[in-house]
Parts: C-alpha cells; sequence; structure tokens
C-alpha cells in the first residue's frame, strides 16, 4: 500500500527530476521490466543436494555458521520465497546442478530434467524464470584442480557429459517457464605453481567447449555464457580459463561472456569493460558480487563500482544484452536477508543510473565542459532518489526502505532457528 508520506514525497521527487526531463513514471516502468537472477546457493553455503557430504572444492570458500541453512530444496525454495517477496520485480533464480530434486543417487554426469522438475513447478507457480549452471567442483572428479582441461580423457568425458546435459536441461527451463534460460559455465582448472605448458590445456578446453556446445539449442530457450577467472586458490599461478581465452573463445562461438566482479586484478573493474565488449559480443553475462581483498564474494551493496556498472548499462543503452545474476555467499549472517540486500542494491544502483540527466551530460562532455559535467553529477548524487525508490517498492506491494528487515528477523525467530 502505498502511503501518503510515500506518495507526497514521490510527488515532490517527481517534480524536482522533472525539470530535466526525467519522467520518474517511465524510468518505474523500464526498472519494472529488469530481471535480475537471484543465485540459490546463498541459501545452504554451496551444499547442493547431490552429495551432501562431498566438500566444498575449486578454490571456493563459505565462513561462518549462521543459523539455518537451507538443508532440503522444500527448505530452499521456502527461503528464496520469502527473499522474493521483499525485492520489487518479478526476477529469475539462478540454479546450480548440484541442487537437485530427487530421491535418486545419481552422479554428475546423469542429471536430467526430470530432476528438477519440481524447481520447474515452483518457479512456473511463482513467476520466476529460471537460469542454470553446470557444477564442475565439488566432485572426487575435480579434487585434483582440473575437469574440462584434464589430461586425463576419461575424466575430461565425463565433465563434457556433464555440460551437455547441463545445456539440456536450461532448454527444458526455457520451454517450460517461457523465459530464456542462461546456462554458464565456469570451471576451477588451474595450477598452484608456474606451469611448464600453458597452451596444451587450454587447447583441451577449446576442444572439450566445442563437443560440449555441438548441438545446437535454441537461443529462444537457452543462451551459452562461459567464465574466466584471474586465479583462485589452489590455481594461483595459472588459471586455463584466463580473460583473455575466453574473450576469443566467446567471440569466435557466439557465446555470452560472463563478467564476474570477483575475478580480476583488484585494479581491474568490470564496468570499464562493458562498452568494449558491448562492440563485439552479441551479449554479455553480469556475476554481480563485492571482492574485498580479491574473491571473497561478499554480499552486494550500493557501492562506487555497482553504480557504475548500472550507469554502463543505462547510458549505453546495454540492458537489453546484458543478463544480470548476483554471486556471492555469506554464511556468517542471515542469509535471506544477505538476499534481499543484494537484489534491492543492484535495482537501485540501476534507479539512480536511470535518474540521471544523461543526454545533458553527454552534451556537456561534447563541449569539453567538464567543470559541468563533474559539478551535475555531484549534485544529482543528494537528488531525492530514495523518494522514488520507496514509491517502486509500495507500488509493488514490498516493504518500504528498513522495514524488510522485521520481517526477515520474524522468519528467522519463526523458521530458521527451528532447524537447529
Amino acid at each position: 500500500m502505498i502511503t501518503s508520506e510515500v506518495q507526497e514525497a514521490y510527488e515532490l521527487a517527481k517534480k524536482a527530476y522533472a525539470k530535466y526531463g526525467i519522467d520518474t513514471d517511465r524510468v518505474l516502468d523500464q526498472l519494472k521490466n529488469i530481471k535480475i537472477s537471484l543465485h540459490c546457493w546463498q541459501g545452504d553455503d554451496v551444499r547442493g543436494f547431490i552429495n551432501k557430504d562431498q566438500a566444498l572444492t575449486g578454490g571456493i570458500a563459505v565462513t561462518g555458521n549462521y543459523p539455518g541453512a537451507a538443508r532440503t530444496p522444500d527448505e530452499l525454495r521456502q527461503d528464496l520465497e520469502k527473499a522474493f517477496s521483499l525485492i520489487p520485480g518479478k526476477h529469475k533464480l539462478n540454479l546450480h546442478a548440484i541442487y537437485v530434486d530427487t530421491d535418486e543417487k545419481i552422479d554428475f554426469d546423469e542429471i536430467e530434467p526430470r530432476h528438477y522438475q519440481k524447481w520447474v513447478e515452483w518457479a512456473k507457480e511463482q513467476g520466476l524464470g529460471l537460469d542454470f549452471n553446470p557444477t564442475c567442483f565439488s566432485h572426487p572428479k575435480a579434487d585434483d584442480g582440473f575437469t574440462l582441461s584434464h589430461p586425463n580423457k576419461e575424466i575430461r568425458d565425463f565433465w563434457i557429459e556433464h555440460c551437455k546435459r547441463s545445456r539440456k536441461i536450461g532448454e527444458y527451463f526455457g520451454k517450460e517457464t517461457g523465459q530464456t534460460c542462461v546456462t554458464n559455465i565456469w570451471i576451477p582448472d588451474g595450477y598452484k605453481d608456474i606451469p611448464v605448458d600453458r597452451l596444451a590445456p587450454r587447447k583441451r578446453l577449446e576442444e572439450a567447449l566445442d563437443e560440449i556446445f555441438e548441438e545446437e539449442i535454441d537461443p529462444k530457450f537457452n543462451l551459452d555464457a562461459v567464465e574466466s577467472k584471474l586465479f583462485g586458490i589452489g590455481s594461483e599461478s595459472y588459471v586455463v580459463g584466463s580473460h583473455e581465452f575466453y574473450i576469443g573463445y566467446a567471440l569466435t562461438r557466439n557465446k555470452l561472456i560472463c563478467l564476474d566482479m570477483g575475478h580480476f586484478h583488484p585494479t581491474e573493474t568490470v564496468s570499464n569493460k562493458l562498452s568494449a565488449l558491448s562492440l563485439y559480443s552479441n551479449g554479455m553475462l553480469l556475476h554481480v558480487s563485492r571482492p574485498v581483498r580479491w574473491d571473497s564474494d561478499h554480499v552486494v551493496i550500493m557501492d562506487d563500482e555497482l553504480q557504475e556498472i548500472a550507469r554502463e548499462l543505462v547510458v549505453n543503452n546495454l540492458l537489453e544484452k546484458t543478463y544480470i545474476g548476483l554471486d556471492f555467499f555469506d554464511g556468517s549472517i542471515n542469509r535471506v536477508a544477505a538476499w534481499v540486500i543484494g537484489a534491492r542494491s543492484m535495482l537501485k544502483a540501476l534507479l539512480r543510473a536511470f535518474l540521471e540527466p544523461i543526454e545533458l551530460l553527454k552534451e556537456m562532455e561534447l563541449k569539453g565542459d567538464y567543470t559541468s559535467r563533474l559539478a551535475l553529477r555531484e549534485e544529482f548524487k543528494s537528488y531525492p532518489f530514495g523518494a522514488v525508490w520507496d514509491y517502486y517498492c509500495a507500488s509493488q506491494g514490498v516493504p518500504v526502505r528498513e522495514e524488510w528487515l522485521a520481517e526477515v528477523k520474524n522468519y528467522e525467530k519463526e523458521v530458521l532457528l527451528k532447524r537447529i
């Protein structure tokens, strides 16, 4: 319900932005059409349900033991429903392959669409789209740090089969939900110490990917993405799937290039890569994270880099060719709250970008009036975008401002703490 206080504040904000030709009603219509893909693995610390006793590997680490982590698919869906109810708009869920919902004992190379049927039924009930990822970690055949580039053909074939089946599951998701599924491949392959041969593993990875993508799938149902990384725990000296490798691969094979905010050198920014890649790529996938001291996957907040990414997407009209997914995991705080904080931060950053006088700023830039450009951008930081955000939340039937936190705390008391 939109209270009189929220309505009045919105009307004042609307007038303030209208002075610069910014139509806040139109902006909110645009924001309403943006889908954020919420990552399921925040809810259970990347454990999954194929083999819960398997140690988390692949250079991935989740710290913290906050009570209430989901233990079953039903509990995870319950937590996700609560999170989605506190985030304005209709969005998507990003599943990893390990999140099967079946009583069958299966291995990674045996997954089929039917093992995710309950997820599809739930997504359709909730009006959500689904994205997917093969899980090339947390398995005995990945314990030595290699999967798709493994020198042992038998092990390499295992992971190729897993990824092939993952694409078919993505196709199934797209057909059933009516929303295109993005299936993203990330592998941890690399060496802890300096290798002799950097080329051979990349040749094997190239050949493996070509075999995985051999079957054509209608892009209306499934889009393929490949994700790079600079280094990882256990692959500090060399990563097979580097940024350079995947840029070349994605552009020559017409795949989406996935940019994870934590997968680059600490002085690199993803925001500065978007415009360059957009010139040559048919599409991009963002994994929005917050790297503190590199790839630590902290909960997303509305910091400077997130705002710059939002600006790049809005200013350059890249939202139609960019898919936005969240990727962080924090076991030290309430996991439902982490989802809500991250998703709302991403949406707020996009809203702020929409509420800037883009054409006027471009004009100033072209004229070389950098003084006015800087001054106006700084002044707009204190414009009442918060009033527009509050109105948007109220109009979408979700709590305004920090009111959502009380709901999460109550959910923690009534549901999460009873899982102990």
